[in-house]
């Protein structure tokens, strides 16, 4: 693959990005339709589901958020781009992460607003053909913003609820080009950290199979309603070991798209898997429900290490097969002091 593509592809998504960013009103239908292909498909998280088209886009998911947080300013942490790992559907694909942010100042998806600052920690996957993008998959962490206004939809976290910040070394937005070896070294070490996650229950006690690819000093900046936590130990303890006993019946691991550039590297699915809740996750009981995990993982390689790692779960679409409607229960979730 041509460096040339890679860049163009950037250069696409970046021009979208400046478009959709200064858009407002039906301005943004515009800005979705000069930027993106008539048959776009988009895949967010729940509420929104699959979308099929910019407009439709436009109406659903950006004038209504666009209206609720302003001015909204879109703040990267990681950007990059890569050809697809998989060849089905293979393509060049271009990432970017980070928060959404503005001043809550209209409702949104029934949250009430609060007249402050607020962050929606987002992480979208552009699929580029020529000078259009094709395909979106648009993840986003509506229970973060939801505890930043006071509310708590879910019970206590095992780990750790924060804003969270981009990588320690501030070097994830890549707009120029990288060295290809690079890339190509970060995408094996997920390879292998994958492999090893896909044992679920192996040979190796927890936090030894984790230092096989994992630095001991970690970072796992996870979704609101789990949490982040910090060092191997803390992380065995506070999410990766309350997880696997959670769950049994897990499905393989299936990806849609798998992307490095330069130390950074992530992927996404839809769903990554599927698997049974047998109790304890999130403070919930057993429902015997296979439920479906979609998931965004973003890595920061440190050497022959992961060092960072940014999770995005669409835990409202999970907790909704549960039988669980968090947006459909505002009303009765408690407050706590934003």
């Amino acid at each position: 693959m041509e460096k040339t593509q890679i860049q163009n592809a950037k250069q696409v998504v970046r021009a979208f990005y400046e478009a959709l960013d200064r858009a407002q009103g039906d301005e943004i239908k515009a800005a979705m339709a000069a930027h993106c292909s008539p048959n776009l498909l988009w895949r967010g998280y729940h509420p929104f589901d699959e979308i099929t088209g910019p407009e439709a886009v436009a109406e659903a998911f950006w004038q209504p958020l666009k209206h609720a947080l302003r001015p909204l300013q879109r703040r990267m942490d990681v950007f990059m781009a890569g050809e697809n790992v998989y060849s089905e559907p293979g393509g060049i694909w271009v990432s970017s992460m980070g928060h959404l942010m503005g001043l809550f100042d209209a409702p949104w998806l029934g949250i009430r607003p609060t007249g402050k600052l607020a962050f929606l920690r987002y992480c979208a996957f552009h699929r580029v053909e020529g000078e259009q993008i094709t395909e979106t998959a648009m993840y986003f962490d509506i229970p973060h913003l939801m505890m930043q206004t006071g509310l708590q939809p879910f019970p206590p976290q095992t780990a750790s609820h924060q804003v969270q910040p981009g990588p320690q070394t501030h070097d994830g937005v890549m707009f120029d080009p990288q060295d290809p070896e690079r890339g190509r070294a970060t995408l094996d070490l997920i390879d292998r950290m994958v492999t090893d996650l896909g044992t679920w229950q192996g040979a190796l006690p927890l936090e030894e199979e984790l230092r096989r690819t994992w630095h001991e000093d970690m970072l796992w900046w996870g979704p609101a309603g789990i949490g982040a936590t910090y060092t191997i130990g803390r992380y065995a303890k506070q999410h990766s070991g309350p997880f696997r006993a959670g769950f049994a019946e897990r499905s393989k691991t299936k990806h849609i798209c798998r992307i490095g550039e330069g130390h950074y590297g992530g992927f996404f699915g839809w769903p990554n898997f599927t698997a049974v809740p047998t109790g304890g996750f999130m403070g919930m009981p057993a429902t015997g429900k296979p439920g479906e995990f979609r998931v965004i993982d973003i890595y920061r390689r440190d050497g022959d290490k992961l060092a960072e790692n940014w999770i995005f779960i669409d835990l409202l679409h999970f907790w909704k097969q549960q039988g669980v409607d968090i947006l459909g229960r505002l009303d009765q979730i408690a407050h706590s002091a934003p």
